[in-house]
């Protein structure tokens, strides 16, 4: 005769809400701007879940400065490995803390970027970016994307008056890109590349790349092994090169 076994339930692991959602990085903090991060590329939590957060990288995953000095810190890994498990995991809650946050004066009038690591990774997460800008007309947002083919489709439509963006290349969808048409940056080897192809150098303000004269350059940052790895090269070059390669041997 079999006996019934009561078994607790298994545990549910508390979701560890991070007090205030935005920050200031160093770069960021001099011109009064705040900004959202999460972790840059992918990410392995610590439930064990393995999260794409930046789906369409490419070229840029090898030159990534959001994946070297401070931002491998314990502490800092640890904060954005939080932020993102609090939008996959309480999207709504999410959404509400932040325009909650957004709320307050000191965002009034003023800027943040979303991601200085990390990117809009699916619908829903930028569904409801969408829905916070909407929500709070009086603060500014700005992103470097690489997810050209969804926000063409589901922000260029229609976007908030409130919300600009410019696409980066050096990413698996930059052939959806056309200069003519859509807002672009490019990091070059220096400043002196910049003017030489005659783009607009965003240095001296990160504003820039939204505010400023287009096409935007970027002047890479002075990490030996990364400078290395372009070779003088565009990161557009760089994935031009890669992609072509790729298109040689899937055939």
């Amino acid at each position: 005769m079999s006996t019934a076994v009561d078994l607790a339930p298994p545990r549910r692991r508390r979701l560890r809400r991070p007090e205030r959602l935005l920050t200031q990085n160093s770069e960021l903090r001099d011109e009064g701007i705040w900004n959202w991060t999460l972790p840059a590329l992918a990410t392995r939590l610590h439930d064990g879940r393995t999260v794409k957060t930046c789906p369409a990288a490419g070229v840029c995953a090898l030159a990534c400065y959001a994946r070297q000095g401070t931002y491998l810190f314990p502490g800092v890994v640890d904060r954005h490995q939080r932020n993102l498990e609090y939008v996959l995991d309480d999207l709504p809650g999410w959404q509400r803390q932040m325009a909650a946050e957004l709320a307050h004066s000191r965002h009034q009038g003023g800027w943040v970027r979303i991601h200085d690591a990390g990117d809009f990774f699916s619908d829903h997460y930028l569904a409801a970016w969408l829905r916070i800008m909407i929500f709070r007309p009086g603060v500014n947002f700005y992103a470097y994307t690489k997810e050209v083919a969804r926000v063409k489709r589901m922000v260029a439509p229609n976007p908030p008056r409130n919300f600009r963006w410019v696409y980066s290349y050096g990413g698996r969808e930059d052939h959806l890109l056309d200069p003519a048409v859509d807002r672009v940056a490019d990091v070059y080897p220096d400043e002196a590349a910049i003017r030489a192809d005659g783009w607009h150098s965003q240095d001296s303000s990160d504003l820039l790349a939204v505010l400023g004269p287009a096409p935007v350059g970027i002047p890479s940052n002075n990490i030996p092994q990364f400078r290395r790895r372009m070779q003088g090269r565009t990161f557009r070059a760089w994935q031009a090169e890669q992609d072509a390669r790729r298109a040689r041997t899937s055939r």
